[in-house]
């Protein structure tokens, strides 16, 4: 503990450089804005200032998934915490960890205009919620909620009273220990059922999920023994991307030939996914068939699909006891690889040649002229959206650290911030956005210009339909007027230079090589508008 008095503000940056934070995003406000002054100025740490206090959020999250660390990121009070519900919700919902230091309304003063009752905002979002108690505590509060952030795998919001700010204390370097030692190998009778079902398997096929990542090896190994197809969930995407018999993703987003192998299947072990009802179809992926699934996290089990036997264990460690006992018995390989066809494994649907209006390009063979030639060691980020999609098909990501899906709460308008949250985690390699017109409006635009100010070797790809797509084909589907879903927007190319950036607008296949061209010399963000038919863009297929 230091000897000489500190105030509060400078006690929580110096606690940030204590966990070895280097980064953190934000927006200044009356209750944050020496803290974040004195984690820049005496603690030689780097802020990242947004434009809106929910962009930090999300620049955080993607900073972690990208990074491994813990994402961290500051906002004011009151309304400055209302602005980041939805980002706090998608990080929650996404298992991500990072920390969110919130100012609060001084406790002297309980009508204050912009008080609110924060835990409850924080707690509707499924974000945990820390209290700082005391400006002598505030070194421990800062070490609790990093402790709860890796701990419980989600966002934890310290609220910090304005009035603590300029309260002396003594600085205490304090950090938890976060204790991850792997959950256990399962021994008994629900394993030797799981081993019987499997042992029993004509034709097994193997599932992962975002949850059993470091399990990559272990998972192979299994695969490998039983002569069993491996297929990922999105969030998982590139996991087994490498291997000959990887069917890329599982579900509503197969390929022709994956959705023939999951029907031929008779017994499907899923690591650490939870069966998201995309992943399963709703269900029907799975009829017929014995479902065996392992997760560390016992709630995650029997969410959409009972399984016919669980396990809460460790995914490697149990793919490596799979593997033991399946050799102790001689059991031997399945032999259902040796009955696919690998050239067809991913192939999806060639893009169709349709009627479309002047001035607008075919979506689907771009995305796969896109993927020739872009940079093959990127990060990917995408938006949400109905374009998105066909991306998550036909676009391919290195493995799932270097793809940023945010999809947890179904909203459009992260794309950007998160993109520019992974192109600081690892300035390295380009990150590669897809975004969508509506989605670009709502979060992009107004961070495009901090994507410039950081320098970013970021690539967007904008889908322009002018309309809300999703919207848009209900109305035609039930031959209504969908006029309601049109926008007559900006030129965004135009927008991105006016930024700072470089903008190229595509109407034209001709187009699209001047756009690569930008591309290959780009100094900082460039910004590719592509523009599409809204009545000729695939159907999502979730």
């Amino acid at each position: 503990m230091s000897k000489t008095p500190i105030y509060t503000y400078q006690s929580i940056a110096q606690a940030l450089s204590d966990h070895k934070v280097d980064l953190m995003f934000g927006l200044m406000g009356d209750a944050n804005l020496f803290l974040a002054d004195h984690y820049v100025r005496g603690c030689g740490g780097k802020f990242v200032p947004a434009a809106h206090e929910g962009s930090s959020i999300l620049m955080a999250l993607a900073y972690a998934h990208v990074s491994g660390k813990v994402g961290v990121a500051t906002v004011t009070h009151g309304p400055a915490l209302t602005n980041c519900v939805t980002a706090l919700t998608e990080g929650a919902r996404g298992h991500i960890p990072m920390v969110l230091l919130a100012g609060d309304t001084p406790t002297i003063n309980p009508r204050h205009l912009q008080s609110i009752d924060q835990r409850e905002v924080v707690k509707a979002t499924g974000a945990g919620f820390e209290q700082m108690r005391l400006p002598e505590t505030a070194a421990r509060d800062v070490a609790r909620a990093f402790y709860r952030a890796k701990a419980e795998s989600r966002p934890i919001v310290l609220n910090m009273p304005a009035d603590f700010m300029w309260q002396e204390c003594l600085h205490e370097v304090v950090r938890y220990t976060h204790f991850n030692t792997p959950a256990y190998s399962p021994e008994g009778g629900v394993l030797d059922e799981a081993i019987g079902m499997i042992a029993s398997a004509k034709r097994p096929m193997i599932l992962a999920g975002a949850g059993a990542c470091a399990a990559r090896d272990s998972i192979i190994k299994l695969a490998d023994r039983l002569e069993a197809p491996l297929a990922t969930t999105l969030k998982a995407k590139g996991l087994f991307s490498d291997h000959p018999y990887n069917l890329d993703i599982f579900g509503t987003l197969s390929t022709p030939a994956t959705y023939d192998v999951i029907g031929k299947s008779d017994c499907i072990i899923c690591f650490g996914t939870s069966l998201h009802e995309f992943t399963t179809d709703r269900g029907k992926l799975f009829k017929n068939k014995r479902i065996v699934q392992v997760d560390c996290n016992g709630r995650a089990i029997g969410t959409s699909v009972h399984p016919n036997a669980a396990l809460v264990a460790d995914s490697g460690l149990t793919a490596e006891n799979f593997v033991y006992w399946l050799d102790e018995a001689e059991i031997p390989a399945s032999g259902f690889t040796k009955e696919l066809d690998t050239a067809t494994l991913t192939q999806h649907e060639p893009a169709q040649r349709r009627e479309r209006a002047d001035g607008t390009i075919n979506y689907v063979r771009t995305l796969e002229r896109l993927e020739e030639v872009l940079p093959k060691d990127r990060i990917l980020v995408t938006d949400g959206g109905r374009f998105m999609t066909e991306v998550w098909c036909r676009v391919s990501a290195p493995n799932p650290q270097s793809f940023v899906v945010t999809a947890n709460f179904g909203a459009i308008g992260q794309g950007l911030q998160e993109a520019i949250g992974a192109g600081l985690a690892d300035p390295s390699r380009p990150v590669i956005l897809f975004t969508g017109d509506g989605g670009f409006m709502m979060g992009g635009i107004n961070e495009f210009n901090t994507a410039v100010r950081e320098g970013l070797n970021l690539i967007v790809i904008l889908c322009n339909d002018a309309a809300y797509g999703a919207e848009h084909i209900q109305f035609k589907d039930r031959q209504m007027d969908p006029s309601l879903t049109m926008f007559d927007w900006p030129s965004f190319a135009q927008v991105a230079t006016a930024l700072g950036g470089t903008g190229v607008e595509v109407r034209s296949d001709a187009d699209i090589e001047v756009a690569l061209a930008a591309i290959e010399a780009r100094n900082g963000p460039v910004l590719i508008e592509l523009y599409l038919d809204p009545n000729d863009v695939p159907r999502m297929r979730i």
